[in-house]
């Protein structure tokens, strides 16, 4: 009987304490956040009160998506504007996630950069404040293409594809060269790319971004970031090369691949294995001169654009950091003439391992 009283109180005081090192953990890392809000100086967006954005949203009542971070709500502003309101679950790494998405999007100002118009930091509730943006994320228009169901509405063209992809390497070559600091985004994906009522791309979710100086070239990380099927190979295994913002041309490069495939890079369902992995089946058919085989190629002009965005991708994704273009020179593909442009070596890795995203690093990639 003394055993058990003795079990039982151990237990009680083990369970206090570890509840008292959670509120003590969430109030150290709500310090941080505060800290950093004070520290960051003048700020360019609005800080607002839960009460505002619970008001602004209509008491969160039309839910636009959910993700690992929380949930996305329509709302409007004092002004009528419209609004997407991200409302985080919980803090990551110290707020590391929440404190880079305020600190890097408040720097910036580009038309395919999304606007960030304020946040709300109040005890436990977390939010960020957007534009909104009509069309909602590139994924459906790419993914939900070729879906027998689909909406005829979701289907892009050539032409628009091709705008698109020009827009976002805009977008990340001015985040690269064009603001007061090298901004490095390190989750590129479909998912991350909205769409405003006339089909312009703008970057969003800075969650896992870097802020470099200018002349940094060469960026030191304490663990891997990204979504996997995007993650440079660098990102993950340093003998690969050095992580920089070729790492993001790397996704970008991935990204632009699932835009001309119309589907996943990966695809476990294939029935053929070789078209199992995307850019390696569309390199052979490039590298043999024959027809690209993709069934939304109805003219000669969608087969010019479709063949330069391939090459253009290939290019991205090759292995070595160093033999990947910049987003300047990937603009300067992307507008100029198919003709220019070599084909490059075959790119030989596909995805990460499924370590590179283990518990390890779950603070610090994404998993939508």
């Amino acid at each position: 009987m003394v055993l058990v009283v003795i079990v039982c109180c151990l237990k009680r005081k083990l369970a206090y304490d570890s509840f008292i090192f959670f509120w003590k953990n969430q109030g150290q890392d709500r310090q941080i956040v505060e800290a950093f809000l004070r520290s960051y100086g003048p700020l360019q967006v609005r800080r607002y009160s839960y009460l505002e954005v619970k008001k602004m949203t209509n008491s969160f009542k039309e839910k636009l998506g959910k993700g690992g971070y929380g949930s996305v709500y329509k709302g409007k502003s004092n002004d009528g504007s419209l609004v997407a309101v991200k409302v985080l679950s919980k803090l990551k790494g110290n707020g590391e996630e929440f404190m880079n998405e305020v600190a890097a999007i408040s720097r910036t100002s580009h038309v395919n950069i999304v606007s960030l118009l304020g946040f709300c930091f109040e005890g436990s509730e977390k939010a960020l404040i957007y534009e909104f943006m009509p069309n909602g994320s590139l994924e459906k228009f790419i993914f939900d293409a070729n879906s027998p169901n689909r909406d005829h509405d979701h289907h892009l063209g050539w032409e628009q594809l091709d705008q698109i992809s020009l827009g976002i390497a805009r977008g990340l070559e001015y985040l690269h060269r064009g603001c007061n600091a090298r901004i490095l985004h390190f989750d590129i994906k479909p998912h991350n790319i909205l769409l405003d009522e006339n089909f312009t791309p703008k970057v969003s979710d800075f969650g896992l971004a870097k802020i470099c100086n200018m002349k940094e070239s060469i960026v030191s990380m304490a663990c891997a970031r990204g979504t996997a099927g995007y993650i440079a190979p660098e990102v993950f295994c340093r003998n690969f090369g050095a992580v920089s913002h070729k790492s993001d041309v790397y996704s970008y490069g991935m990204m632009l691949s699932e835009m001309v495939g119309g589907r996943r890079n990966i695809n476990a369902e294939a029935e053929d294995t070789s078209e199992i992995y995307f850019p390696h089946w569309i390199y052979k058919r490039i590298e043999l001169d024959e027809e690209l085989g993709l069934p939304s190629i109805m003219n000669e002009e969608d087969k010019v654009r479709a063949r330069k965005m391939i090459i253009v991708s290939l290019w991205c994704i090759q292995t070595d950091p160093s033999n990947r273009p910049a987003m300047k020179e990937v603009i300067d593909m992307l507008e100029g003439s198919v003709d220019c442009l070599q084909i490059p070596p075959k790119p030989y890795l596909s995805s990460p391992p499924k370590s590179a995203v283990g518990s390890s690093t779950a603070t610090l990639v994404s998993t939508q």
